[in-house]
């Protein structure tokens, strides 16, 4: 009996550090592809360091595997948030002071394009009253990087370069990625706060940080980051009960990134079943409100600019066509040709016919359940989609890790939570 309790303890302690040792495995592979066969120079600069730092990862999670029992996980992704998160960042933030933006040079660029159109965007809203270029205007004919594909709110984010920029130094200090990964980890406090701070499990930092998707994108562009910290702190406000608070953290989601708008339709249902047909009214109307005052101000500027950003180009049927076409299953079915495009269509209508019916059969009532049918929509219309990009799997993967921590929460308020030797 006791040597069968020993051995039960024993592929318990194990277990977890076998799926690490896989996980950082495949991310320090993926890291070093990533350094060698990249055409940006960003990527290629965060391959590099992030090598190292999943490198430490697997050395350390090797050392543990032979101290069953003993040591901690956590050295571990704190190598992974050095070398593959701060360092890259400062690096690139310092090479982008070279000025190459707007280069079509992507083996020079240290920032994404989305992180220049982002500031330019907030130079025009303060100057003309709205964050997008006329592109029937421009004397000559459009390009992808003429185009702001976002909600007048993501203009925002490059207030500080817009209003304090022009020096080295302060174009160091306003890069807006450094905005995007203060407003990330200001939500992300402030949504462990709303959740009365749970114990965080190793695995949901494995999958909502320490994953190449989000390392990637805190070094290289970030707009994705911020947008999932306020949406993490608008499911946080629901779970608390606080859905105009919610409705109008969510509005700013909405009117900085449309993908986010399945995350609507989970945190009403969310908020009927907690509280019920009243709130939810509440809810809708705090939205809506929000949503207009957010939006309507600058469709007034210049309404045909407007859409063709925000809506026709996203969609692919504005006068560029939207670069975004990774690899995934909706762009190879609709690549295929006009049945597979309509193929590709259905599939996806299908898909959210099914996971309204799940939404509606079953409404959520936890902050766990919130989190994993927002993951499955935005997973599902990722993969689906015709024109999309693999980096948009970051919002189901961090989506994941927040149900992770909201488990652990509601683990700790219904009972006492086992702590595993290894999380410590």
């Amino acid at each position: 009996m006791g040597i069968d309790a020993r051995t039960t303890t024993r592929a318990h302690t194990i277990s977890p550090l076998i799926l690490d040792l896989a996980c950082y495995a495949a991310c320090l592979v993926y890291a070093i592809v990533v350094a060698f066969t990249s055409e940006f120079y960003g990527f290629r600069i965060w391959g590099a360091f992030a090598a190292i730092g999943y490198g430490l990862a697997l050395a350390g999670t090797c050392w543990l595997l032979t101290r069953p029992g003993r040591g901690s996980r956590w050295p571990g992704l704190a190598a992974i948030g050095v070398f593959a998160m701060a360092v890259p960042l400062v690096v690139l933030v310092i090479r982008r002071l070279t000025g190459v933006d707007w280069l079509i040079t992507p083996y020079s660029w240290s920032a994404q394009p989305e992180v220049w159109v982002i500031e330019r965007s907030a130079s025009l809203l303060l100057r003309h009253g709205t964050p997008y270029i006329d592109v029937t205007a421009l004397g000559r004919p459009p390009v992808v990087n003429d185009y702001t594909p976002y909600g007048p709110v993501m203009a925002l984010f490059g207030l500080p370069r817009a209003l304090f920029g022009g020096t080295p130094l302060a174009n160091a200090l306003t890069d807006a990625r450094l905005v995007f990964a203060l407003t990330a980890c200001v939500c992300v406090w402030g949504t462990l706060k709303l959740m009365s701070f749970p114990r965080v499990p190793v695995r949901a930092v494995q999958l909502a940080v320490a994953c190449p998707l989000t390392a990637l994108t805190w070094s290289v562009a970030g707009p994705d980051l911020a947008i999932l910290g306020l949406l993490l702190v608008a499911g946080a406000l629901a779970v608390r009960d606080r859905p105009v608070a919610s409705a109008v953290v969510l509005a700013l989601v909405l009117s900085a990134k449309l993908i986010v708008l399945p995350a609507a339709a989970v945190l009403a249902m969310l908020v009927f079943a907690r509280l019920g047909r009243w709130a939810l009214v509440r809810f809708l109307a705090a939205l809506l409100a929000a949503v207009a005052v957010l939006n309507i101000p600058v469709l007034l500027v210049d309404p045909s600019a407007f859409v063709e950003h925000v809506i026709r180009f996203p969609a692919g049927l504005g006068a560029v066509t939207s670069p975004a076409a990774s690899p995934l299953p909706g762009y190879l079915i609709a690549s295929t040709g006009a049945v597979g495009k309509a193929a590709a269509f259905v599939l996806l209508g299908a898909a959210a016919i099914a996971i309204s019916a799940w939404l509606l059969r079953r409404p959520p009532v936890t902050g766990s359940d919130a989190m994993l049918r927002v993951a499955v929509g935005l997973g599902t219309f990722t993969l689906l989609t015709p024109a999309t990009r693999y980096g948009y799997l970051v919002y189901p993967l961090v989506l994941l890790g927040a149900m992770l921590c909201y488990r652990s929460a509601e683990a700790t308020s219904t009972g006492p939570a086992t702590q595993h030797t290894l999380d410590r």
